[in-house]
């Protein structure tokens, strides 16, 4: 629903959140109130101790502020109840409740301070028990207000003072006014400004210098456009991805036509087989794990990784001219050595260098395959994540591709840094000068394998025969031309319901609109979506049938939003579209529909079988279509699906499948 409005302004915070966390407090209040009472009871005419007249009173005091305390929050939690996401008009007294709960914290902060002064008054010689008493009600009152002001802190919207304020209709379209335009100007600065001091707060580790500042802008204006057309609150997207996993969930389990272009031969120039692709993808993937060096190592190799690691620290390593960037103690490489299985020798070049549009990669010889690898590092720092939002397009000249190509603006940018090391620097020409028959092949994986894409189209017209492999890359990577470009050369290889290989702009807007409209159009209220969620995450079971506006409605009528939906929609807000309308209209769009790179493989879970201590899962693989990654699907795996580790194992168990079928 719509932001809360109390103080004069927005708070990121919906009327019906206060179920849950009401509903705790409530409980801890009660408990706290009966062992109070209990214990006033007990001791009732036995306070003759030193100090025990102010003990009296501040217990007696105690159990009708807890008394008003508890009313208010039943209140505030039966009010909270009430109404829909979309639909706040039974919460509208909620404010003023609120109100309410809220000064009586400066009785409890009073109350909470004499206790603390009782307590430490060397004088007071009551009994133990009724001191120990005390002293757990004045920690329990000091806990509550510090969480209670972390709350505070972390549903402060530092926008919601300018966010409450609209324009009327005539003045919203109309922006001839100066004071209006630079009223909308000033807030839209305002939204970037704040969520680059966002960025810069979660960055503030890592060295920033000018790179840095343009990519924080750039990340800030992506998410001031991407959230300033909605009202929602945090809790409203977790309600709508809920909703939308159990609507998926249903859809999956009727019979529909199928969404996939599924052949073992696709129609291109290049006609490998599959089986034969998915052995190369098991071989090649190794590398591009590799790539990420020791955390891998130690995340697939927990209890042994740190021990093998530690013997081979001190051992013989390449020359400093071969490996640039710190490597302290040799764990990269070393790690780099047991997951790939070669030898120092085979490694032409290894760079852990790494800034924001610069990651690491390292060039090697695979003997066993004959080719000369490159293999591109995926995210693992918080200059990859910035390389990754840095989500803007950019035109990629290619005199081969009819038209011009859009591409991945920071993704290019990093494939740039690495082929200028690959050509500039000579290593190519190394690396082909020691084994000139081999044939060149660029894998990796996530942001590694955007990078690997792009860099291959690079290349293409230098090394006409060179081949990638791209794993679970971010679906944002190529336009059209370039993607059907691309066929001739890459394989891209997606997992299940990976969210990567989905995620791009115009996905994350569709997801968006969604969100708004399935919870806008739900009448459930919040509560109980979010607990029957959490029940069906956690324990799984039939997908929840919740009643929606949706139900009965035509096709047609389908294509037009409901009032529910615009009431979470901020059309008019001066933060937001009123600029947007006037400066986009005669410019293409900032974020076109960009797509997976080369053809692809999708491996979905066949049948799982669980154990007790491991589970046995089956994987089919297919050729896919890039039109399948066009929507983000809402599922546990989601996350999970994108793991290196869980690429390998699925690519390993086709590859071994079809090793014993050959066998057979």
């Amino acid at each position: 629903m719509p932001g809360l409005v109390v103080f004069g302004r927005r708070w990121a915070i919906g009327s019906d959140d206060f179920v849950l966390p009401g509903a705790f407090e409530l409980f801890v209040r009660l408990v706290w109130w009966i062992g109070i009472l209990v214990l006033y009871t007990v001791h009732k005419g036995q306070f003759n101790c030193p100090g025990g007249g102010l003990l009296h009173s501040y217990l007696l005091g105690l159990l009708i502020l807890l008394a008003s305390i508890i009313c208010a929050l039943s209140a505030l939690v039966y009010i909270s109840m009430q109404g829909t996401i979309s639909n706040p008009g039974p919460r509208k007294s909620l404010p003023k409740i609120l109100y309410t709960r809220l000064l009586l914290y400066f009785p409890e902060f009073i109350w909470a301070v004499v206790g603390a002064v009782w307590v430490s008054d060397n004088s007071v010689q009551c009994e133990k028990t009724v001191i120990n008493g005390v002293i757990g009600t004045v920690i329990a009152s000091w806990i509550i207000i510090v969480f209670t002001i972390i709350g505070v802190v972390i549903v402060f919207d530092p926008l919601g003072g300018k966010k409450t304020f609209y324009l009327p209709d005539g003045v919203s379209r109309n922006l001839e006014s100066s004071q209006s335009g630079q009223l909308l100007y000033n807030v839209k600065s305002s939204a970037t400004r704040v969520w680059e001091k966002r960025i810069r707060l979660l960055c503030c580790c890592i060295v920033q210098d000018d790179d840095h500042r343009v990519a924080f802008t750039s990340i800030a204006e992506l998410f001031r456009n991407y959230f300033s057309d909605t009202d929602l609150v945090p809790s409203d997207i977790a309600a709508g991805l809920i909703l939308l996993h159990q609507e998926q969930d249903k859809m999956e389990n009727c019979p529909k036509e199928p969404e996939e272009v599924l052949c073992h031969s696709p129609s291109s120039l290049v006609t490998d087989d599959l089986d034969v692709e998915l052995e190369n993808a098991a071989h090649y993937m190794l590398f591009a794990a590799a790539a990420y060096g020791w955390p891998y190592y130690v995340y697939t190799n927990p209890y042994t990784a740190l021990c093998k690691l530690n013997g081979d620290c001190c051992r013989n390593r390449p020359t400093d001219s071969d490996i640039t960037g710190s490597d302290r103690h040799n764990f990269h490489f070393g790690s780099i050595l047991k997951i790939t299985g070669l030898q120092y020798r085979d490694f032409i070049h290894i760079s852990f260098h790494n800034k924001i549009y610069e990651i690491p990669f390292f060039v090697a010889l695979d003997h066993k395959k004959e080719a000369i690898v490159v293999a591109v590092r995926g995210t693992l720092s918080f200059e990859d994540i910035l390389t990754d939002l840095s989500a803007d397009c950019e035109d990629l000249t290619l005199e081969e591709v009819l038209e011009n190509g859009f591409v991945h603006k920071g993704i290019t940018q990093a494939a740039n840094y690495i082929y200028g090391k690959l050509i500039n620097d000579g290593i190519l020409n190394q690396a082909f000068t020691i084994a000139p028959e081999y044939k060149l092949v660029i894998v990796g994986h996530s942001l590694g394998g955007g990078t690997a894409s792009i860099l291959a189209i690079m290349l293409r017209n230098s090394f006409p025969t060179l081949r990638c492999y791209a794993f679970s890359p971010p679906g944002g990577l190529l336009s059209k031309s370039l993607a059907d470009y691309t066929k001739h050369f890459i394989v891209s290889v997606i997992v299940g319901k990976d969210l990567v290989a989905r995620l791009s702009m115009p996905n994350m807007e569709d997801l968006k609109r969604r969100i708004v409209r399935i919870v806008a159009n739900c009448n459930r209220p919040k509560y109980q979506i979010l607990l029957r969620g959490c029940w069906y995450e956690v324990f799984g079971g039939d997908p929840d049938d919740f009643p929606t506006e949706l139900d009965g409605r035509n096709q047609d009528a389908l294509t037009q939003p409901l009032l529910a939906e615009e009431s979470l929609m901020v059309h008019r807000s001066p933060s937001y579209s009123a600029l947007e309308e006037e400066s986009h209209l005669n410019s293409p769009p900032q974020y076109p529909h960009l797509y997976l790179p080369g053809k692809i493989i999708h491996i979905v879970e066949e049948s799982s079988s669980r154990r007790l201590c491991s589970s046995d899962i089956k994987y089919t693989a297919r050729w896919s279509n890039e039109t399948v990654f066009s929507s983000i699907l809402i599922s546990p795996k989601m996350i999970t699906d994108h793991m290196p580790d869980v690429v390998l194992k699925a690519l390993n168990s086709l590859s071994q499948e079809h090793g014993s079928c050959l066998s057979c």
